[in-house]
């Protein structure tokens, strides 16, 4: 009995050696899938350093960094496509044929998708240009991977590009027409001059008939079997529905990445109301499966700079995951952006622009949540992008800008101006840049040579409250227009009218008692308006506040609206016009007056 006790007891003490070994291997292999994480983790982290200086350095400086990197067919695929391809191109895609070459699978398909389409069309120039630097970068492996994997374009290149004849037995190779080539006395075929458009370059037509003579070449080399059945099933394409299968396939692959069709990608500029962005909401993940980890674009965050809430918030973030997601989500609102072009985007000037625009509508649908909730913290916009999906933040800030045309529009329809069939440049410098920007599909935000442009995108809700400021200001001179019964048809041809000249032509009559016409005022009755216009002794020049006051009456009395209504709603528009009149004439005496050289009053030599 007590030998069974002891063997029970080895048996019990063996079943509780085994288990504790069974959870020492499961507490090893959870440490190990850690340290595994991690340290794919920190590979990850590495290559996107990598790839952030390769992006950061100019065209050749680029590629001698990369072909220098200790692996540099892991850091080629370690590139998200959008990047790739903008490298590519910023290189040049002839002297990048080491890049085409380390490129993956799916970078290749991608570059295909993204270059060889206009529109919902195949575009064979594209098509030919882009396999031969496949072609010219890795013969072998391009002549593989078009067989297995593009053998649909590969037919419908061979269908829009060569003629087949399959000899019969009964047939004499020497009845066919000059130029058939055959490589087993059964399948003939030419690449015919009649293939090619009218106005195609030398060049081009070498490189088409060298891509295809070497693809037929090696693929009858390769597999005759195949050779064959590729050319039979060329002859038989039904390319409306080749092109359709094809561009539904493509933009399957492409959909995720937000290059969408373009009549859906122009949803993007369809605006959304702060309580319909906050019903959406999204789902960052803290820690994300290494094994479902895709790079993230970061051309586009590299070049979004740091003057936007958008771009500040978004630098501020610390976790790699996050900002990766974040990194990933931005690049797909900047390809839609892409695809709702009707020109492609190819370099880095181009890119730059589209992120700007994204950036900035980002940023003010962020200035917007924050007003709305009362709040400006950092932690706050943090917590918006982590929040709302980036696309809704863009259509809410692009709806400030889409509600500003829509009141242009509206007053457009319904003004005095309109109504007398004036032009916009009516309104002057000033205004005409601001109304015209708002009146285009696009509406552009009128920054009169501030930064460089005439024109650029909206960026700030500063920007907007500016627009709707001016704007307003050009309603209200429609709105005292209209009040004082003035018609267009009284003015005059051979003079270029504008709101501000014509009011101070009308007041300059006034003064000096001459009929309400609105005709030139001879010079020399003008002279001693002009002369009494100034302070005296003062420096800068500067009108008089009496005249101010008197000009303020005067629209008053013409209008039948009170003077504090006007000064409420045109106030800062009529500073701003006395501060331009005494900038351009305050240091012209009146006996050096000249009616050729005066805009803001209608002047004549009588």
């Amino acid at each position: 009995m007590f030998d069974v006790e002891i063997a029970g007891n080895s048996v019990n003490i063996v079943f509780f050696k085994i288990n504790t070994h069974k959870r020492q291997r499961t507490m090893n292999d959870d440490i190990n899938d850690i340290d595994h994480r991690n340290n794919h983790v920190k590979r990850l982290e590495k290559l996107a350093a990598d790839r952030k200086q390769v992006l950061s350095l100019e065209g050749m400086q680029a590629l001698d960094a990369i072909l220098d990197h200790p692996q540099p067919n892991a850091l080629i695929h370690s590139f998200a496509e959008e990047d790739l391809l903008f490298l590519i191109h910023h290189i040049g895609p002839e002297d990048a044929l080491d890049l085409i070459s380390m490129a993956s699978d799916r970078q290749w398909e991608y570059i295909l998708d993204i270059e060889t389409w206009e529109k919902d069309r195949i575009n064979l120039n594209a098509v030919t240009e882009w396999l031969s630097l496949m072609l010219k970068a890795d013969p072998q492996r391009f002549i593989h991977w078009a067989a297995t994997e593009k053998p649909e374009l590969i037919e419908y290149l061979l269908f829009h590009s060569i003629e087949i004849i399959v000899r019969e037995d009964d047939q004499d190779p020497s009845d066919f027409e000059d130029g058939f080539i055959t490589y087993d006395d059964i399948f003939y075929f030419r690449i015919p001059e009649d293939k090619y458009a009218p106005d195609a370059q030398t060049d081009f037509k070498e490189q088409h008939q060298e891509l295809l003579n070497r693809v037929i070449d090696h693929l009858a080399k390769i597999d005759h079997v195949f050779y064959q059945q590729t050319l039979l099933r060329s002859a038989n394409v039904i390319p409306a529905e080749s092109e359709e299968e094809a561009f539904r396939l493509r933009n399957f692959r492409l959909a995720e990445k937000g290059f969408v069709p373009f009549h859906e990608a122009v949803g993007v500029f369809q605006p959304i109301s702060v309580d319909h962005l906050k019903k959406r909401k999204k789902l960052i993940a803290d820690q994300p499966e290494p094994e479902t980890f895709v790079p993230a674009p970061i051309n586009h965050t590299f070049m979004m700079g740091e003057d936007s809430i958008f771009s500040q918030t978004l630098g501020k973030i610390k976790s790699f995951n996050v900002l990766h997601q974040l990194q990933t989500e931005f690049a797909g609102v900047c390809n839609q952006l892409i695809a709702a072009e009707p020109n492609p985007v190819r370099s880095r000037d181009e890119l730059k622009a589209i992120v700007k625009k994204a950036c900035g509508f980002i940023s003010i649908g962020i200035e917007r949540l924050l007003h709305i909730e009362k709040v400006i913290t950092d932690a706050a916009t943090e917590e918006y992008i982590k929040t709302y999906p980036l696309i809704d933040l863009f259509r809410t800030g692009y709806g400030e800008v889409v509600n500003l045309r829509q009141q242009a529009k509206t007053w457009q329809k319904n003004s005095w101006f309109s109504e007398n069939k004036l032009a916009l440049n009516f309104w002057g410098e000033r205004l005409v840049g601001v109304i015209g920007g708002l009146l285009i599909n696009r509406p552009k935000f009128y920054d009169n040579q501030q930064t460089g442009d005439l024109y650029r995108e909206f960026e700030t809700m500063e920007d907007i409250e500016t627009t709707r400021i001016i704007l307003g200001e050009a309603m209200a001179y429609d709105h005292l227009l209209a009040a004082m019964a003035i018609a267009a048809d009284d003015f005059s041809k051979d003079r270029f009218i504008t709101c501000e000249n014509l009011l101070m032509t009308l007041w300059a009559r006034h003064c000096i008692d001459l009929p309400t016409e609105i005709t030139p005022i001879p010079v020399t009755l003008f002279k001693p308006f002009f002369a009494d216009l100034w302070e005296p002794g003062k420096t800068p020049p500067a009108i008089q506040e009496s005249k101010k006051s008197d000009f303020l009456q005067w629209l008053a009395a013409e209008s039948g609206f009170p003077e504090n209504e006007i000064s409420q709603s045109l106030g800062h528009a009529l500073e701003l016009l006395f501060d331009e009149i005494a900038e351009d004439y305050g240091t012209i005496g009146p006996e050096d007056l000249d009616p050729r050289f005066v805009t803001i009053f209608l002047l004549s030599n009588d």
